[in-house]
């Protein structure tokens, strides 16, 4: 069989899929969620070896160490798989929602639906547990999902797959509701976006060249992000030990993430009493710096900074640092060179903070807080299919009610129009 028919034949069965998901009872979808976590759990060790295979092979190509870090499932990382699930069995199910019921002048009662966007295609790489956020999050909202990762993880989300169609089946679901294509032929994410007659949506996870292609070649509505350029910015009243605790942190808790720090922002006011002590301590864990001007005369150890880099998501050991002159040069630069994924202030100043939130444009704005909380776990989605920086639909981290929409009811009782 071509990859083609083999594309169209799994997406007739999302499609079909996808019908009985809407018609399933909250029950029977928590089920299969708390099912998957209990397959998951007993698997701890095929998943392990399955995902150490991958890894083998990873090395063997010459990976990274960021996209090894990302292809990796540490006994923490299936915790989490595990822990997401259960959290997302626990959420309110948003499908079958009315609200805004009203009673129009003629009579009859006008009010919106919540209801499933149907069968998501879920394209992304390295990250094997986005398999469990995404099958998770499509379930509970009552949508058949179609996963295609990446084939650096192949074995991993193979075993992952297992795991989910026991859970499905377990539930009396079908198992078709999540579907993992299994050849590794780039051909297939081609067939993918091009079939607007099963598959919905598309959801691309991955670097910015797969999402590109994704976006331009799609016959189908996307929702992305391209990069994740995330700044933060040290404000005049900054207070000095948060600066340093979250600066670190938004940079160094994770380096091959979409909302990790890559470019600091630094009130010139306070730069020389500020920047000293966060670089050092950058420094000392291994993080590279490269800085403007202002910033070489200020640290040690620093080199300087291109244009180039303030467009660059590292995703790596390496931070650009900018002295600005305040709050509107902070903001101009990021609205400049933001990819509008995640952007924070660290201030006191009650008044700068809601300017920042205001005129940022991004999908995340925070206050005194790392960038790296820009997650649908952190923000109470249980997980997340992705993070959008689009503006229509959906926007941040894609969470349940990303995956759905609305439509209009009306209750009449023979009523007509004249």
């Amino acid at each position: 069989m071509s990859t083609e028919a083999m594309m169209r034949e799994l997406g007739q069965r999302a499609r079909e899929a996808g019908r009985s998901m809407a018609r399933a009872t909250t029950s029977a979808r928590n089920e299969a969620l708390l099912a998957t976590a209990r397959a998951l759990d007993a698997s701890r060790d095929n998943l392990r070896e399955r995902n150490e295979l991958d890894l083998e092979a990873g090395r063997e190509r010459g990976l990274d160490a960021a996209m090894l870090d990302r292809l990796e499932l540490t006994p923490g990382r299936i915790d989490a798989m595990i822990e997401g699930l259960r959290q997302v069995a626990t959420l309110a199910d948003p499908v079958g929602v009315i609200s805004d019921m009203q009673y129009r002048p003629s009579g009859i009662q006008v009010g919106r639906m919540r209801v499933p966007l149907g069968v998501i295609g879920i394209i992304y790489e390295s990250r094997p547990n986005v398999t469990v956020d995404a099958a998770s999050l499509c379930i509970k909202s009552g949508n058949a999902a179609v996963l295609r990762g990446g084939s650096e993880a192949i074995h991993s989300n193979q075993a992952i797959a297992d795991c989910v169609r026991q859970g499905l089946k377990e539930a009396g679901l079908s198992e078709s509701a999540v579907q993992v294509v299994e050849t590794t032929d780039r051909e297939a994410v081609g067939n993918l976006i091009r079939m607007p007659e099963y598959v919905d949506v598309i959801v691309p996870r991955g670097g910015k060249g797969l999402i590109e292609r994704i976006s331009r070649e799609a016959e189908v509505p996307v929702i992305k992000h391209l990069d994740g350029i995330c700044h933060s910015f040290l404000d005049r009243d900054a207070d000095p030990e948060k600066a340093l605790a979250v600066t670190v942190n938004a940079k160094t808790q994770r380096y091959g993430t979409c909302n990790t720090l890559e470019t600091l922002l630094v009130d010139r006011a306070v730069a020389e009493e500020i920047l000293p002590p966060v670089a050092r301590k950058l420094g000392e864990i291994g993080v590279e710096l490269r800085g403007c001007p202002e910033t070489l005369a200020l640290i040690e150890n620093a080199i300087p900074a291109t244009d180039e880099d303030w467009e660059t998501e590292y995703l790596a050991p390496v931070l650009s640092i900018r002295v600005v002159d305040g709050l509107d040069e902070a903001i101009a630069h990021i609205n400049r060179y933001s990819s509008q994924h995640t952007d924070s202030i660290i201030t006191e100043n009650y008044t700068r903070a809601r300017r920042f939130l205001t005129e940022v444009d991004s999908s995340s704005v925070m206050v005194n807080a790392s960038t790296r909380f820009a997650d649908g776990f952190e923000y109470g989605l249980g997980a997340e299919i992705g993070i959008s920086t689009d503006k229509l639909h959906a926007r941040g981290p894609v969470g349940l009610e990303g995956l759905t929409s609305e439509k209009y009811i009306v209750f009449g009782d023979g009523h007509i129009r004249t």
